[in-house]
């Protein structure tokens, strides 16, 4: 019988070096020192040494801050470098893929921000280059991904045999994956109008005045509720990834790999491979399906617009667009509503 081993709960957790401080910390602590020492060295024959010193207290205290302050879980080194980042990305950012952006897009930019209409608009650069009609994500070279969402248990209120139970299920199906995994629990805003709506259009078509009046009153709160907070919901995904390939062919064999030879392009991958990974990926998912049932967890693939939506959400996840919205496909140019006069030319 194999004995337990304990994992910590976040295993993101950079190891500690030297009492609270890690290795990134240090070289941040190490590089502000050696950086206000040689200005130390540099300037005591300039300015006098309080000045200096007063100097340098005041930098050291803003370093420490930014190393060891954090928000949400990030330091404030990584965020002010992220900020920074961000400044200098351009504003106007499209999903296009590793392809072009469109000629329509850039020459309908709006000019108040100061941009040339062919710095308007930059793509994003996003790693899935297309969905397929049965939710599989393309990820180019990285090869083929597949999104299913998973339900929840409630985990706190079982006794602990049940919780122990939970975990093996969870653990075994942690040994069984043989190839990247991702589960990833997402918060986006939760639009109610649809539900409001139903209930406005439903309630008098209720057999019982009370139960319209009783519709009508959770439809106001409902709105009320929307109104007052920030109405959220939660959702779990669970992301499996393929290689196109098992074993990626490269020609010059091991005289290709020596240091200092260029290394060969990869063959370009053909359709058998790619349905080789996506049969992979289905067995997979049958799989994850399978050994989670016990735990009551339902793991059901997503469609393609769902797996669009999904994709779409995650770059923009403030939007005020609900994803089951009937939107335009993303290659298609919107000029307008279709009217009865293009009805009947068509």
């Amino acid at each position: 019988m194999s004995t337990p081993v304990k994992i910590p709960a976040d295993i993101d957790v950079e190891d500690k070096i030297l009492g609270p401080l890690t290795a990134r910390q240090l070289g941040l602590f190490a590089a502000t020192g050696l950086v206000l020492y040689t200005a130390w060295r540099a300037g005591q024959q300039w300015v006098p040494w309080p000045v200096l010193t007063a100097l340098a207290l005041l930098v050291a205290a803003g370093v420490a801050v930014l190393v060891l302050g954090h928000r949400d879980g990030v330091s404030l080194d990584r965020l002010l470098l992220a900020a920074v980042r961000q400044h200098l990305q351009p504003r106007r950012r499209v999903a296009t893929g590793t392809g072009p952006v469109p000629d329509w897009i850039t020459a309908h930019a709006s000019s108040a921000s100061g941009t040339s209409p062919g710095e308007a608009a930059v793509g994003i650069g996003l790693p899935a280059e297309e969905v397929s009609d049965t939710g599989v994500v393309d990820l180019g070279r990285e090869g083929l991904a597949v999104v299913a969402a998973c339900s929840t248990v409630n985990f706190a209120l079982r006794t602990p045999g049940e919780q122990d139970a939970l975990v093996a299920v969870f653990a075994r199906w942690l040994h069984s994956l043989t190839a990247p995994a991702q589960l990833l629990v997402r918060a986006e805003r939760l639009d109610v109008s649809g539900q409001i709506a139903e209930l406005d259009q439903q309630a008098p078509r209720l057999p019982h005045p009370a139960l319209t009046a009783a519709a009508r009153e959770h439809a106001d709160y409902l709105h009320e509720l929307a109104a007052g907070s920030q109405l959220l919901r939660r959702q779990v995904l669970l992301v499996l990834r393929e290689p196109r390939a098992l074993v990626p062919t490269r020609t010059g064999g091991i005289a290709g790999w020596w240091p200092g030879r260029r290394r060969e392009p990869a063959r370009p991958q053909g359709q058998a491979e790619r349905r080789a990974a996506e049969a992979r990926l289905s067995r997979r998912l049958q799989e994850a399906a399978d050994l989670l049932h016990p735990a009551g967890i339902t793991v059901t693939p997503l469609d393609a617009a769902q797996a669009t939506s999904v994709l779409a959400s995650a770059c923009n996840p403030d939007r005020l667009v609900p994803g089951s919205a009937d939107l335009a496909d993303p290659g298609e140019v919107i000029t307008g509503p279709r009217t009865d006069e293009d009805e009947e030319q068509s």
